[in-house]
């Protein structure tokens, strides 16, 4: 249990560090890259509460497509830093108060005395044959169907309006058919003309 309380507290850390890392770099592409280890640290904290779909999926997902994602966006765009920076000052007063506002409602809620070994007992230990997996799907299709149809549903729907919106018509802007392109023939694009030729006297 102490190498375990180890490792917690060391991804702990990583993950704290690279989350400050995330707001304080000045370069976007590091900002996105301390981002990745912060999800590597939290699969791993979820690794070790025996919850391995929920790290795998958060490596997969989030590290391997939306962050790789991200990260070329930000290399694409080349942002100017310096543009970002003129305007911190203006919107310092507003992030402090949002911080403290933060900072109390944590305090709120962990400072009750309501979490801890004493209300809360160690998580069973189960043997390596058990698979967090199927008792996810299991809970998942039969306790929150419902919800879970729902929130797919809301997916589908977002799915749908944001294809909706991109291919709505804009007036003056030119469009490509590239179907009908295939279907051009050379005579249809070329014209020959057969002309004597003329002998100036």
């Amino acid at each position: 249990m102490i190498v375990q309380e180890l490792i917690f507290y060391a991804f702990s850390l990583v993950m704290i560090f690279a989350a400050v890392a995330v707001i304080t770099v000045r370069n976007p592409v590091y900002a996105v890259l301390f981002l990745v280890l912060a999800f590597f640290s939290a699969a791993g904290i979820w690794m070790l509460l025996e919850a391995e779909f929920l790290a795998i999926i958060l490596v997969v997902v989030y590290v391997g497509a939306v962050m790789v994602l991200f990260l070329f966006v930000v290399m694409m765009l080349d942002i100017d830093t310096a543009t970002l920076k003129q305007g911190f000052t203006r919107y310092l007063p507003l992030g402090v108060v949002v911080v403290g506002l933060i900072i109390a409602e944590l305090v709120l809620v962990l400072g009750t005395g309501r979490f801890g070994l004493s209300h809360y007992a160690n998580p069973v230990m189960h043997s390596a044959s058990f698979s967090n997996t199927r008792e996810l799907g299991s809970v998942l299709y039969t306790q929150y169907v419902y919800p879970f149809e729902i929130a797919a549903v809301i997916l589908l729907l977002a799915i749908v309006a944001a294809i909706t919106l991109t291919l709505r018509r804009r007036e003056g802007t030119r469009h490509q058919d590239p179907s009908w392109q295939v279907r051009v023939r050379p005579r249809d694009r070329v014209r020959l003309v057969k002309m004597r030729s003329e002998k100036r006297g």
